[in-house]
């Protein structure tokens, strides 16, 4: 239904920039054949600039010989060695990239919540729970919290809130676009970090390492924790207010009644409110009793004598030693945490609701997640090799120290660096929708450049994430555009891909202006992205 819909409406309504958006976005090959044919480009631009000889010399590391600044040059990407590399190290440059172990661990125990329907039931019960008066502004902020349950944001929530919207005499397509707005233009809006913060800071380790600029920097996916709070605090006002100042005004009065045409019972099975409401709480109290296991056994790892979660070795003669320092195994811990309590909490629900009768429902699930990954792994094979490869060719040092000149070159202030970073990140999403397939194609050069200019690879990463997040909505090329297309239609029929295009660009516009000042002040106040997380850098040996 959902493809037969999104080609009806493939052509309506797409003129002027959103047609040329459309038919740009679908020339690019796919996200894995991408980086294929920039494997093969990056081989080329190696061999010419190693045979032209570009080179540049490192900001930290001296030449052993002479004392000088080491001199980094060009290598070919067909020279023996290289060439030795990638055929002998294939196995190791996959299975060590590091966004890899990270979101198949978090995954693990998502697919549980999800499929057990412990995330469904979660966002359902604290959505119809809302006053009618502040409808608005729960679904807006379950929608940002949502993030963490991945696909059922979209399939549940945003379909739900139409309802919900609908039942209180509220126009449904307004819910829908609040929905949309929460799960998908606060795509990195939470209270917590989760899968996405795993997946973004291994990239982003990935690029550190592969520059060599501080090889003591370790991914800490706690890195934008403050930041992404901020965010929820300041995009659930905005979306309220353009849902019920702008959308809903213009959408004008609902005169449907609460039940969509065109078969709104065709989700039904994943509609948590065609559930036993008693048997839903039953289950949502077991989750809350296993997550509060969770978070008891991680403080007691914390807080009790001899914790492992706590290097206490790490201050020892070291002069006003933070907190953070001797934190970092906690931190480095959260993915496994997270993992734990998506687990444990997804097969308390289900045992209680009856959605896993045995330890078998429990490793099918599992192993159900694990299906879903199977694109992630062929994107992350090509990703990883291109990540490394840019590295064996030395060109992301290299584009990394000579942008920074340039950069340095014009005067811009650091805060509006980062700024532009958000616009350029908002508008590439227009046309490539894979958040993790965007940052492994910038981050090689964009995080050691920013080091280099004095912007950690937290700040970097913050900046990326608020421009990817703010376009989401906009862009027929996003894989969930389609779907919210259907649910809109259930509604008012002869609703377009360019009228869900329309309704969502107020989003879009505040999202981006509000998410961009917040980075720009953020780096002006100085204040922490997140735990051990200052958005200010200083590379080791700089004295800076």
């Amino acid at each position: 239904m959902a493809g037969a819909a999104a080609a009806e409406n493939s052509g309506q309504g797409m003129t002027g920039i959103l047609g040329w958006i459309e038919r740009s976005g679908n020339k690019l090959p796919d996200p894995v054949f991408l980086f294929f044919y920039l494997i093969i480009a990056l081989v080329a631009v190696s061999i010419i600039c190693a045979a032209l000889g570009v080179s540049a010399f490192h900001p930290t590391t001296l030449d052993e010989t002479s004392g000088a600044p080491l001199q980094i040059e060009a290598v070919s990407l067909l020279s023996a060695d290289n060439i030795q590399r990638l055929w002998v190290e294939m196995p190791k440059t996959f299975t060590h990239f590091h966004p890899l172990g990270y979101v198949l661990v978090v995954m693990l125990g998502a697919g549980v919540a999800e499929r057990s329907g412990f995330f469904a039931a979660g966002m359902a019960k604290a959505v119809k729970s809302a006053p009618t008066a502040l409808l608005t502004p729960v679904v807006a902020l379950v929608a940002m919290l949502g993030n963490h349950a991945a696909d059922a944001g979209y399939v549940v929530l945003i379909p739900l809130a139409g309802i919900l919207f609908a039942a209180a005499g509220r126009h449904p397509l307004a819910g829908i676009a609040a929905a949309f707005a929460g799960v998908s233009g606060g795509f990195s809006a939470n209270i917590s970090p989760g899968q996405l913060d795993a997946l973004l800071f291994g990239i982003t380790e990935e690029a550190v390492a592969a520059s060599a600029l501080d090889p003591a920097w370790t991914a800490n996916i706690a890195g934008n924790w403050y930041f992404i709070s901020a965010m929820t605090l300041i995009f659930l006002p905005i979306i309220w207010y353009v849902t019920d100042k702008i959308i809903e005004p213009r959408l004008g009065p609902w005169t449907g009644g609460a039940i969509a045409t065109g078969g709104a019972g065709a989700d039904d099975h994943t509609d948590p409110t065609a559930q036993d409401p008693e048997l839903a709480s039953k289950g949502l109290r077991h989750a809350g009793l296993a997550a509060l296991f969770v978070v008891a056994l991680w403080a007691a790892m914390v807080f009790a004598p001899g914790t492992p979660l706590i290097n206490e070795a790490a201050c020892e003669g070291v002069v006003d030693c933070s907190i953070h320092a001797q934190l970092r195994p906690f931190y480095q811990s959260l993915v496994a945490a997270f993992f734990l309590l998506f687990l444990l909490a997804g097969w308390a629900y289900g045992r209680a609701v009856g959605a896993i009768k045995s330890h078998r429902d429990l490793v099918n699930m599992m192993a159900e997640s694990m299906k879903d990954m199977g694109y992630y792994l062929v994107l992350a094979f090509a990703a990883a090799h291109f990540v490394a490869m840019f590295g064996w060719s030395n060109l992301g040092l290299i584009s990394a120290v000579h942008g920074a000149d340039a950069i340095q070159s014009t005067g811009l202030p650091l805060p509006i660096v980062l700024g532009l970073m958000v616009i350029f990140a908002g508008i590439l999403n227009l046309f490539v929708g894979s958040a993790s397939a965007k940052w492994a194609l910038l981050a090689p050069i964009l995080v050691p450049m920013l080091m280099l200019l004095g912007i950690s690879p937290e700040g970097a990463t913050a900046a990326y994430r608020v421009g990817d997040s703010a376009t989401n909505i906009i862009t027929p090329l996003m894989v969930y555009f389609p779907l919210i297309l259907v649910f809109a239609q259930r509604w008012v029929k002869d609703f377009g891909l360019g009228s869900l295009t329309a309704m969502m660009v107020p989003y879009s516009i505040w999202l981006l202006v509000s998410g961009t000042l917040l980075i720009v002040l953020w780096f002006y106040l100085g204040i922490p992205l997140g735990p051990d997380a200052p958005v200010a850098y200083a590379l080791p040996g700089s004295g800076g």
